[in-house]
């Protein structure tokens, strides 16, 4: 029982309590009056970008660009091996009740990488931060084109120009331009960052927290857990994890085989296994999804971004305390 609730597993224990708050007491859009949880994270993620690039250099940005084995790797892993994995199982349901399952998890596989989350686990993991923050913004850009395109093969009438200016300038609000100021400002405050840097720590592993209840409030609020069968439920929530799994493991083979070193391979097993909620929450109105099918196709990346946050979250603090030297 000690070993459970010791400081190494504080995090791991802290997303199971926001996940028990979101369930008693979820947050609601009314409450925005007396405090507006979602600019707050808005913000925080405005400034853990700002954060990073006071951490980093020019030097490091430019040297890691030429690192186009890990990008290639990572983008080839979110836009063309979840597709690849998901798309032969629609011989197999075309035609039967099981057909809008399959496309809801198709939609998962479609949506880009997460950007904030990828980008604070790696982090916490030790792995290499200014690839993280590369491919999880090229991954925003990519997604804009290549989800609607994706879902296009099987969405007639795809709206693919509704709301692309929005995700554009939220990426470029609340990512670029926080790094670019960053990185000015760098040689003024990098020593004054170094030295809070455990309390730097503290405030990424918060925004997390606040994300995890954040989303699951949305999801109780909504009822997207509760409208759907057990039967459906339980079989898309085993579908998510294997996927993310066999993703995982995939990528982390490849890894070995070129050779990879531990913090290259901790950013690429890490961002390219991730898939993002709010491109997936965006990407709903965005493709037209009617009001009855809504639920379906955000139950998979609900639940995939559940597990992913979940269990990166454990092994990004096990692997930041030296416990393992490569992801498992």
């Amino acid at each position: 029982m000690k070993q459970l609730f010791n400081k190494h597993n504080s995090f791991l224990i802290a997303l199971v309590f926001m996940v028990v708050l979101a369930r008693i007491v979820p947050y609601r859009k009314e409450y925005n009056e007396i405090f507006d949880l979602s600019t707050f994270i808005d913000w925080g993620i405005c400034i853990i970008f700002l954060l990073y690039g006071l951490k980093l250099n020019i030097k490091q940005v430019v040297g890691d660009i030429k690192n186009w084995r890990l990008h290639l790797l990572v983008q080839l892993g979110t836009f063309v091996l979840f597709p690849l994995l998901v798309l032969p199982f629609y011989l197999v349901v075309k035609g039967t009740n099981y057909e809008l399952i399959w496309l809801s998890v198709f939609f998962l596989a479609s949506l880009p990488s997460t950007i904030s989350s990828s980008v604070v686990l790696v982090s916490i993991a030790k792995g290499n931060v200014t690839a993280a923050i590369f491919n999880a913004s090229v991954s925003g850009l990519i997604g804009i084109v290549a989800t609607p395109l994706l879902m296009g093969l099987f969405i007639d009438g795809t709206q693919t120009g509704v709301g692309q200016d929005e995700v554009v300038r939220q990426l470029l609000l609340k990512v670029l331009l926080p790094l670019i100021l960053g990185l000015l400002l760098n040689p003024l405050l990098k020593k004054i960052v170094d030295k809070y840097i455990r309390l730097i720590g503290h405030f990424d592993q918060l925004i997390i927290l606040l994300i995890v209840y954040e989303s699951f409030s949305d999801a109780f609020v909504r009822q997207i857990f509760s409208s759907v069968s057990p039967v459906v439920f339980a079989l898309i929530t085993i579908v998510a994890v294997c996927l993310f799994f066999v993703v995982y493991t995939i990528l982390l083979r490849i890894t070995k085989l070129l050779r990879f070193s531990r913090e290259d391979t901790i950013t690429t097993t890490f961002c390219g296994s991730k898939k993002s909620l709010v491109h997936g929450s965006l990407f709903v109105l965005v493709l037209g999804i009617p009001e009855t099918q809504k639920v379906i196709f955000l139950l998979p990346i609900m639940i995939y971004h559940s597990f992913q946050l979940f269990y990166v979250s454990w092994l990004a603090n096990r692997l930041g305390q030296g416990k393992s030297s490569t992801p498992k």
